[in-house]
């Protein structure tokens, strides 16, 4: 009778343990089973982002590539407009006087400026012709009449342009104590001369400035009333 209750008893133990080892299992499947589940939804969750990451990128990438292509657009039709806007004189429509407003440029485009220096019989060493680009740019830039500036130049310098105005690159005779200035090349030289006219002798702020004619220059630029009719002498030799 013990034995039999003993192996009851053992019986019941087994069964016990094999229900709480069943138990434990599925506690452990089901941690498992949802841990995973997390990682998936982690995973799915990263995946999402990256994508979105990536379309958002894309989209900018796209709005820029837009935008930078806008703007070249724009750039090339401000300046096909301002290319058909710009509309030059002809050589032979040139005027000049003794009253015109040193100002105003002549209104030729540079390649007829340069036809036109290189026409000028009085330029032997042509020193007007070399730098012809360069005047016309300085003229541009500093708001001068282009006939009148080389007109200047060969009256003060010679149309050879004598040698001590030569070595220092002085051109319209510009003093400091009673000397010539000296530049260190020809375009800092021709640059310096433009500068000078424009900010003092044709500009009303000016220090020197009496109108914006060869009398007016003349004033404060040299005492001898000979020379305006020098200086446009020298511009009738460039326009007929």
């Amino acid at each position: 009778m013990k034995s039999n209750n003993s192996r009851l008893k053992t019986k019941h133990i087994i069964s016990s343990l094999l229900t709480i080892m069943l138990i434990i299992s599925n506690i452990q499947l089901f941690a498992y089973s949802n841990g995973e589940n997390e990682n998936n939804e982690i995973e799915q969750v990263q995946i999402n982002e990256e994508h979105e990451l990536a379309n958002n990128y894309k989209r900018v990438v796209e709005v820029a590539s837009r935008s930078m292509e806008d703007r070249k657009r724009q750039e090339e039709e401000t300046k096909k407009a301002e290319i058909q806007e710009v509309t030059y004189k002809k050589i032979d429509e040139i005027t000049i006087s003794k009253k015109m407003d040193l100002t105003k440029r002549c209104g030729i485009s540079k390649e007829d400026f340069k036809n036109l220096i290189k026409g000028v019989k009085k330029d032997t060493s042509k020193f007007f012709y070399k730098n012809s680009d360069l005047i016309y740019d300085l003229c541009e830039k500093y708001e001068i009449n282009e006939i009148f500036f080389c007109g200047l130049i060969a009256a003060e310098s010679g149309w050879d342009i004598v040698e001590s105005h030569r070595v220092k690159c002085n051109y319209i005779s510009m003093m400091s104590n009673g000397t010539l200035i000296r530049y260190s090349s020809t375009k800092t030289g021709l640059e310096a001369a433009a500068k000078l006219l424009h900010k003092s002798y044709l500009t009303p702020s000016g220090a020197y400035y009496n109108g914006k004619t060869l009398s007016g220059v003349q004033k404060m630029f040299c005492p001898d009333p000979d020379w305006i009719d020098l200086v446009y002498d020298c511009m009738k030799q460039i326009v007929k």
